[in-house]
């Protein structure tokens, strides 16, 4: 399938990747077998942004409420990130593609931390497309860290009851600078936004398939790109 027209393609999209367990129970295997052949699939889609036209693209790859998984998954999920970074930063040099993070990856062991500050870093410059990776990442828990810098600016003397608005709760938000996704994509056939981007989601287009994330490459990614292509975005006008 062909790319859809340009003018149609959206800005920036957000996937929740979603049936990594599913895929390995069906086939015997690991849920970390699954979980590595899902990396697989993030370095497909990665490829495809930049000849699709999507500037930005952002992977909801850790969620807060991932704490609750079983220690051992928790700590092969960190495993994995650590080799996705080593091996994906070539590329995303070659792409001349940043990497960006939301959330609190703070809490993550500092082998992680170290990859995820030094892939930072060295593609900090880079403005032909920007990879986020949402990690210990929560929509709830992001607006509470965005009301309580307003609230630390009001306490300051900075800040009047009738200066907040939402753009000004919008700027407390982990990646301001960054447009809201025009598309989410998620997999598996589930239908919910489970905490991610409660805020920037407002105005997106939802695009839900049944395939499992370890499956969903590039010739899914367009199909998701085409049905886009065909919608009427009136963001509550009459268009």
């Amino acid at each position: 399938m062909s790319p859809a027209a340009p003018a149609a393609v959206p800005r920036h999209v957000a996937i929740i990747m979603d049936g990594n367990g599913r895929w390995a129970r069906q086939r015997g295997l690991s849920r970390l077998h699954g979980h590595r052949e899902g990396v697989e699939s993030v370095r497909a889609i990665v490829r495809a942004c930049r000849p699709a036209g999507v500037k930005y693209l952002t992977l909801y790859a850790f969620s807060t409420e991932n704490w609750a998984r079983p220690a051992a998954e928790v700590k092969g999920l960190m495993r994995i990130l650590v080799t996705f970074l080593r091996s994906q930063d070539r590329e995303l040099h070659e792409n001349r593609v940043r990497l960006r993070t939301i959330g609190e990856p703070d809490a993550f062991p500092a082998s992680v931390r170290r990859e995820l500050d030094r892939v930072k870093q060295e593609t900090a410059h880079y403005r032909d497309g920007t990879l986020i990776l949402a990690l210990n990442y929560g929509g709830r828990a992001e607006l509470v860290r965005a009301a309580r810098a307003l609230v630390a600016e009001a306490r300051q003397g900075r800040l009047r009851e009738a200066e907040v608005d939402e753009k000004r709760l919008a700027a407390g938000l982990d990646a301001p600078d960054i447009p809201d996704p025009d598309l989410l994509i998620r997999t598996s056939g589930e239908k919910r936004l489970s905490n991610f981007l409660l805020w920037q989601l407002s105005y997106a287009e939802f695009y839900f398939t049944d395939v499992l994330w370890p499956d969903f490459r590039e010739p899914q990614f367009q199909e998701a790109l085409a049905e886009y292509a065909r919608r009427h975005r009136r963001f509550g006008g009459l268009g």
